[in-house]
């Protein structure tokens, strides 16, 4: 039976254990280059890490794995997991690798493929890499046919350039006062110096990686120091990103949040407006709030909803001709600039639209009222998601919301949690619904 190892966002784990080991990364960089490696032409992939100590752990595996293989290696360094994505086309790479946990701690990580295409790898070509793993069909390449590695020194000046062509021309974020919150992470380089150059006063938090603290009381799901330094700096937004910079929450010149929902609704309805919406409609996941879908139903535009992970947003985007989609969590995917999530793209395209039109973000970013939702996980290893009670009790709570809202319990892709959601009209109701599923997990 092949091993399971990529889940809804490549490979992730406990870093410096089973799978993310030196071993286990070499042995996927091995088998990857074997399925990537068509043709005769000399092969190269590019390798992207955040700031997490055990990057200096499965950095060097890969890479040595890629060169067992023939293949020639471009480190990129710590850069956004969107730089990967664009710099793959932009050299012509065969494969790009970014190794990231995302927003979760220091202590986990990840390994995130993506194709020459820029574009995460379907279940099918991940299934073939666990396949070459199991059987063993990693052959060593001649000793004269090895790879070779080298590290591209301007890879974050060339992803700042392509942010920066994304912002509208003849705009400019002169006048505005923007607080950053880097998440010690992955753009803590790249993310002021776009800000700043596009014309900002620009005011840095968690822009001090050390390998311990991305993440750690900051970034996208972390905000509260954001919107203390915004209101403390009279700042007019607030940006926060995660670990790897493809997600985006921001919050309001008030310090309150604006997710993902909200997000994607100022976009589209701008995009909708400037007859550059294509598809008619956002794609976004089940986790998206009723409030949203509302809104967009009363502005002529639909709305399809995936599973979580913004590689399947991407997947119907695709084959819907979709130019938008995205997360509530804050992974937005504008397709007309970038293949995967992007944060900081995401967030200057909010910002043109508080330029154009010289308004409060309060008043700009806040487009319909949000449905009363609650969001609980809970940590357990048990198969709950098999046993007919809790089936049933799901089910019971759906009757009891009576076509006013939705139930939604699923398995997380990345952790050992399951994650139980409810939302409706009735916040009594929605309280109820959730604590009676949690208390069957529990």
């Amino acid at each position: 039976m092949t091993r399971k190892l990529f889940g809804t966002d490549g490979i992730r784990g406990r870093a410096n254990q089973e799978p993310m080991t030196a071993t286990t990364a070499l042995s996927v960089a091995m088998a990857a280059a074997q399925l990537f490696r068509r043709g005769d032409h000399r092969h190269r992939v590019v390798i992207g890490k955040d700031t997490r100590l055990s990057g200096y752990l499965l950095e060097p595996a890969l890479t040595a794995g890629f060169i067992a293989q023939g293949m020639d290696v471009v480190l990129l360094g710590p850069i956004p997991t969107p730089a990967v994505a664009m710099l793959v086309k932009s050299l012509r790479a065969d494969l790009g690798v970014m190794i990231s946990a995302s927003h979760n701690p220091y202590a986990d990580n990840g390994i995130k493929l993506f194709g020459p295409d820029g574009q995460k790898l379907s279940d099918d070509l991940e299934r073939q890499i666990e396949e070459i793993m199991d059987n063993g069909g990693q052959d060593l390449v001649p000793s004269d046919a090895l790879g070779k590695a080298a590290r591209l020194e301007d890879a974050t000046g060339r992803y700042v350039e392509f942010v920066k062509a994304t912002f509208p021309n003849g705009l400019r974020l002169d006048g505005l006062k923007i607080v950053v919150d880097c998440a010690n992470g992955a753009a803590y380089k790249v993310a002021p110096t776009v800000l700043w150059e596009l014309g900002a006063e620009v005011i840095v938090i968690a822009a001090s990686p050390n390998g311990r603290n991305i993440n750690d009381k900051c970034g996208a799901t972390h905000t509260d120091a954001l919107r203390e330094m915004v209101i403390l700096h009279g700042a007019d937004v607030g940006i926060a990103l995660d670990g790897d910079a493809d997600r985006l929450i921001m919050c309001d010149e008030k310090g309150q949040v604006i997710d993902g929902d909200q997000l994607m609704a100022l976009i589209i309805l701008a995009w909708a407006k400037e007859g550059r919406l294509k598809g008619g409609k956002l794609v976004t996941t089940v986790m998206s709030n009723l409030g949203l879908e509302r809104l967009l139903r009363a502005n002529g535009i639909g709305m399809l909803r995936t599973n979580v992970g913004d590689r399947y947003v991407v997947e119907a985007m695709r084959e819907q001709g979709c130019n938008i989609g995205g997360e509530q969590s804050g992974h937005m995917v504008l397709s007309d600039y970038s293949t995967t999530g992007d944060g900081l793209l995401s967030a200057l395209q909010v910002l043109a639209v508080i330029c154009e039109r010289k308004q409060p973000a309060s008043l700009v970013c806040r487009l319909f009222d949000p449905v009363p939702q609650i969001l609980k996980s809970v940590r357990t290893q048990r198969e709950v998601m098999m046993d007919p009670l809790f089936l049933g009790a799901i089910k019971k709570a759906e009757d009891e919301l009576n076509g006013s809202g939705r139930v939604l319990v699923r398995k997380s892709g990345t952790e050992d949690l399951i994650r139980v959601m409810a939302e409706g009209d009735d916040p009594t109701l929605v309280q109820k619904v959730v604590d009676d599923l949690v208390a069957m997990v529990a």
